[in-house]
């Protein structure tokens, strides 16, 4: 499991790398330190930080390079506050091991979470004082440098952690430079305060090599490899994209690494210990998930209304595992019921940007909030029904699953391939007998893995179970208007495998 942890540290560290020039060890360290029982111990949090520092080196390099070919890169006004964090860093990295077990500090914590806010209320990041292409360092910008560059470098190698975030703000906010020309900057710089501290603490403490080669190669790898790619996206998109969707990935972040930070607190509140359990489980296979589908997006370029169905699809995926592995019904139809709190705000806000009709296909206004809050209140009712109610959580989970995959595969086949229109009075006249047949038989199949996984049934009932429920489910979308039918396909089909279960 531990395997598991160091893969989304890293993971999430360089992502944060790419976008936004957040220090790897932001993520890394408290992940590794609460997660990982290896890390325990006194110098486990200097491991932790010696191997973050190290999977910043390449992916602070790559990142900095992917901006620097796009010309977002400006050591005219960054090379004093450079000289500074360099020369610091070393102090730092020596205090840290002389002080012992360092903890991530509580205020980078919360100075992420709110600068990732900060972006989704105001994803754009153009500056009406932006400073000149080429301007140089003034009198203002050395004292900024200096009052900046010694207090960062020295945390940065202390802590291992908050140089990127710092460097971000100084540069967009007290310098002036638009945000990736901020981010190029603060990824080049840390390319070397990344080494010169890695290298530190590698001297000081060798058992870091001898004892966790293995893990430190790993975390460079996915590190380096996530920081290319969202750095590639960074620079291919515009601003306003680039805001909203760092403001997604540190808000994410910086939420999660307090809840780790303040975990023995937290834990007191066992409820609320299920919710964040249930919040994690879904944090960890959507996020990553989301992030390749938002490149292939924009790289790749598919139709609206593919892209639309696949987030369809995560978004089902992920509630159903979460069923199927947390213990609490209760906590589990929370968590979908306050994600559709959630949700509303934020697509209120993403709905009134430029490019969000360009990412997502909307039937009518508002329609894209509206489906996706019902879509998270129908994943709270049938949990509390078939789970609360029942008793039978892998009946909610196949339920659901059968309900997302199916209604995807329709949209995905029917629209390019329908070319046969179900003409019944009682259909709309859109949908198509290929699309169906693709609802019918996806749905059969989720069904079935769903129901074996969860040892519900035996294999002839489970056969039986998920063919009634794929028919059902596949009927009552077909003749239920579109408007309605996320209502209706997940109750049917959740009412056809409670009485084939009791059989």
């Amino acid at each position: 499991m531990e395997w598991l942890w160091y893969v989304v540290a890293a993971l999430g560290a360089g992502v944060g790398t790419g976008l936004a020039g957040l220090s790897a060890a932001t993520v890394m360290v408290p992940m590794l330190i609460v997660l990982c029982p290896s890390f325990a111990g006194e110098t486990g949090a200097y491991q932790a930080t010696a191997i973050a520092l190290a999977s910043d080196i390449l992916g602070s390099a790559v990142t900095s390079y992917t901006y620097a070919r796009h010309k977002n890169i400006d050591l005219r006004r960054g090379w004093l506050i450079m000289t500074c964090i360099l020369v610091m860093c070393t102090v730092g990295s020596y205090a840290a091991f002389v002080v012992g077990n360092v903890v991530l500090g509580g205020f980078t914590l919360f100075l992420t979470f709110c600068i990732g806010i900060r972006f989704l209320v105001k994803p754009d990041t153009s500056r009406e004082n932006q400073v000149e292409k080429g301007a140089r360092l003034g009198w203002k910008g050395v004292v900024l440098s200096l009052f900046f560059g010694i207090p960062i470098g020295f945390g940065t190698g202390f802590v291992g952690t908050g140089g990127g975030m710092m460097m971000l703000i100084v540069f967009s906010v007290f310098f002036g430079m638009e945000v990736k020309k901020a981010v190029g900057t603060s990824t080049f710089i840390m390319t070397f305060t990344a080494l010169i501290a890695s290298a530190s603490h590698i001297l000081i403490h060798p058992a870091i090599v001898l004892e966790k080669w293995n893990v430190m190669l790993v975390c460079i790898v996915v590190a380096t490899s996530a920081s290319l790619f969202s750095a590639r996206f960074a620079n291919r998109v515009q601003n306003r994209t680039v805001g909203l969707v760092t403001g997604v990935v540190l808000t994410v972040l910086g939420a999660s690494m307090i809840v780790l930070n303040y975990w023995e607190f937290i834990s007191q509140f066992e409820l609320v210990v299920q919710v964040l359990r249930c919040i994690g489980i879904l944090v960890a296979f959507i996020v990553p998930v989301l992030i390749v589908l938002l490149l292939i997006r924009f790289l790749v370029r598919p139709p609206s209304f593919v892209f639309r169905k696949l987030l369809h699809v995560v978004a089902f995926t992920g509630i159903s595992i979460m069923i199927l592995v947390v213990d609490s019904w209760v906590a589990a139809a929370l968590t979908s019921g306050l994600l559709a709190l959630a949700l509303y705000p934020i697509l209120m806000l993403a709905e009134r940007q430029p490019w969000f009709d360009g990412l997502l296909v909307q039937k009518s206004p508002g329609e894209i909030k509206r489906s996706m809050v019902l879509l998270f209140a129908m994943f709270a009712v049938v949990i509390a029904i078939a789970w609360g109610v029942f008793e039978r959580a892998g009946l909610a989970a196949a339920a659901i699953l059968m309900w997302g995959t199916g209604d995807a595969a329709a949209a995905l086949v029917g629209i390019p391939f329908g070319r046969h229109k179900v003409a019944c009075r009682l259909a709309d006249g859109k949908k198509s007998w290929e699309g169906s047949l693709a609802m019918l038989l996806v749905s059969f199949a989720g069904g079935l893995v769903v129901l074996t996984l969860s040892q519900v049934c035996g294999w002839p009932h489970a056969l039986l179970a998920a063919g009634a429920g794929a028919l059902i489910g596949t009927a009552t979308e077909l003749f239920t208007p579109s408007e309605y039918d996320t209502v209706t396909v997940p109750l049917a089909i959740l009412a056809v495998l409670l009485m084939l279960e009791r059989i």
